[in-house]
């Protein structure tokens, strides 16, 4: 039967005792891993969120009574326990921050008993995730997720110290707000006191810190709760967190300037890892055409090169046809991997297919400087020492080599073969940390579903000063004054800086096609403020979640996330989303479902 902890206070933490402990009389409370009767000792580990500390139980220490209670100790009981420090002398634990010490029992409370658990409540086991989601509170108590739960809280508290410290002002923004064409799909909100009207969640406090800009606050941040209707993947959740900030009187290096600092300070604190400034940075052409990726892995090389021009006037009709066509030829070099076997070279090429290739040329020059090759006979001894020498490729390389109309497609296809090399080689140095800002992102990108350009950000995004003139000639080469900051690979945020002339923000708005109809409806509030004195602005966010994960050194977003979702969007503990059961709800909200076909 459960106690009370009435009169009792807890003393503090397990791992907060330490050897200057050692006589003091203590009050412990948490959880029992487990417990051990050895017969005249009962040997028990208590765990709370900050580890591991042993409590001895002695029926001469403790008392009849205590010990025998002590005996139907099993674990996840959470109990109180009284007795004084000692140290454990020769029978020392190193692997345990209190190995020193242990309690030597005198009172015991059982203040809750336990089941059995539908998993054990340790580190290393091997329970699906779907069922550890299930009892997301018992997967919790495991000390691995709870380092990763407890690290997140601290770089949380990290933000807020650092960004109050440098003069910005935490503000709240509305979770309930006007659906705006973003990107992904708002998740809506019906009103019950306007029928057939919806609030949306959140994409993101965009316009809502531009007004705060407006406002005069002249510096925000929030570490704000935002939604999209997606789908799922590792670092990806229906909703998330952004360490989301705005500045005024700004440009672009101002921005970059504060966030390396913010980063650098982050990473001491949290990791011990010092990042050199200032953080490398790239122009998003140079990151397309040299890695084939926006956001580069820059732990390793093997760039893609264009050759083009050497292969034009060539005997491979492939090659020869696609440059004739407007079209790229690239290829990338694998160092010292000649030896490749056929079969592993075929499955870089379903690879290269499922990317969007409509094949993969392959040349391997071996040490003895013979060649195999998918292509070679077509072409002619200077051709292809022409080719090697451009590839810069050495005996013993594998050369691999994708054509396309479409540059974009050459990008991704190499830019996801190199990825896929780096991994399989082990070329990747997981212990490194490559941050790179990846800047002047195209404006607009062309959707072939809508038959016009979007904007590749947003549509409040200010574009190069230089390229403005272009928004009527050239659409499709003016350049944003954005940014995102890249680590390893993964994109950990990214901002720009705003417009804020009310003539440009028009002129933007009528090149993604909106008329100035659809343009009051949808940003007319928007609109109005920009007739009222607009400061220059511009602001950064992060994936709290994705930072998070990083910094924990895991490989998905779920591990510091208390209660996530799973692929298909749904919470398995909870079993959300559910049916309404009470129809009275959907009537208040003038909602009527529609029968599912039989």
């Amino acid at each position: 039967m459960a106690e009370s902890m009435k009169g009792l206070q807890r003393t503090c933490r397990c791992t907060e005792l330490d050897e200057s402990s050692i006589g003091k009389t203590v009050t412990m409370m948490g959880w029992v891993q487990k417990s051990r009767n050895k017969g005249g000792l009962v040997f028990t580990d208590l765990r709370d969120r900050s580890g591991i500390l042993q409590i001895v139980f002695e029926e001469c220490d403790c008392g009849a009574e205590v010990f025998e209670k002590a005996g139907r100790l099993r674990s996840e009981f959470v109990i109180a326990v009284t007795g004084v420090v000692r140290s454990r002398g020769k029978d020392q634990n190193k692997d345990l921050k209190t190995g020193a010490i242990e309690i030597s029992a005198r009172a015991l409370r059982i203040l809750s008993e336990s089941e059995v658990p539908p998993f054990p409540i340790e580190d290393g086991i091997k329970t699906k995730e779907e069922v550890r989601l299930r009892y997301r509170y018992l997967d919790l108590r495991r000390p691995e997720l709870a380092r990763k739960i407890m690290t997140r809280a601290q770089i949380a508290f990290k933000v807020r110290s650092f960004l109050q410290e440098e003069g910005f002002l935490e503000i709240e923004t509305p979770t309930l707000i006007k659906s705006t064409p973003e990107g992904a799909r708002d998740f809506l909100v019906p009103s019950r006191l306007h029928h057939g009207s919806f609030y949306a969640l959140p994409q993101s406090p965009q316009l809502l810190k531009q007004l705060l800009m407006v406002s005069g606050m002249d510096r925000y941040f929030q570490l704000a709760r935002c939604y999209r209707d997606e789908d799922l993947r590792a670092d990806r959740q229906p909703e998330f967190t952004q360490i989301d900030m705005e500045l005024s009187f700004v440009d672009v290096d101002d921005v970059i300037e504060v966030n390396e600092r913010l980063l650098q300070y982050l990473f001491r604190e949290i990791c011990n890892v010092e990042i050199p400034l200032p953080i490398p940075r790239m122009r998003w052409i140079d990151a397309m055409e040299t890695y084939g990726s926006d956001k580069p892995d820059m732990r390793f090389g093997m760039p893609l090169q264009d050759v083009t021009d050497v292969v034009k006037d060539c005997g491979f009709s492939v090659f020869r046809d696609c440059a004739a066509e407007g079209g790229w030829v690239k290829g990338i070099c694998v160092k010292g991997q000649a030896h490749m076997p056929r079969k592993k070279i075929d499955a870089y090429a379903e690879m290269a297919k499922e990317a969007g290739a409509k094949g993969l040329a392959w040349l391997s020059l071996q040490e003895d400087g013979s060649r195999k090759s998918s292509f070679a006979k077509f072409l002619s001894e200077d051709e292809l020492k022409a080719l090697e020498g451009a590839m810069g490729c050495v005996p013993g390389d594998l050369l691999l080599f994708v054509s396309d109309k479409k540059r974009e497609t050459v990008w991704n296809v190499l830019g996801t073969l190199r990825l896929a090399l780096g991994r399989d080689l082990s070329l990747i140095d997981e212990k490194a940390w490559k941050f790179l800002w990846v800047t002047e992102f195209p404006m607009f990108e062309w959707s072939d579903e809508l038959g016009r350009y979007q904007a590749m950000h947003h549509p409040f995004t200010m574009p190069m000063e230089e390229d403005l003139p272009m928004l009527d000639t050239d659409q499709g080469s003016v350049r944003a004054k954005a940014y995102d900051i890249v680590l390893n690979g993964t994109e950990l945020g990214g901002g720009s800086v705003r417009i804020h002339q009310a003539d440009v923000q028009e002129k933007m708005l009528e090149k993604l096609g909106f008329t100035p109809e659809m343009a009051d409806q949808q940003f007319g509030f928007l609109m109005q403020a920009f007739h009222y004195g607009v400061p220059p602005h511009a602001g950064l966010a992060y994936g709290l979640d994705r930072l998070a994960m990083w910094m924990v050194g895991s490989d998905t977003i779920r591990d510091v996330i208390a209660f996530p979702k799973i692929k298909d969007g749904s919470d398995p503990m909870m079993d959300a989303p559910a049916p309404v059961f009470d129809q009275q709800q959907l009537e208040d909200l003038g909602i009527r479902l529609a029968k599912e076909n039989q």
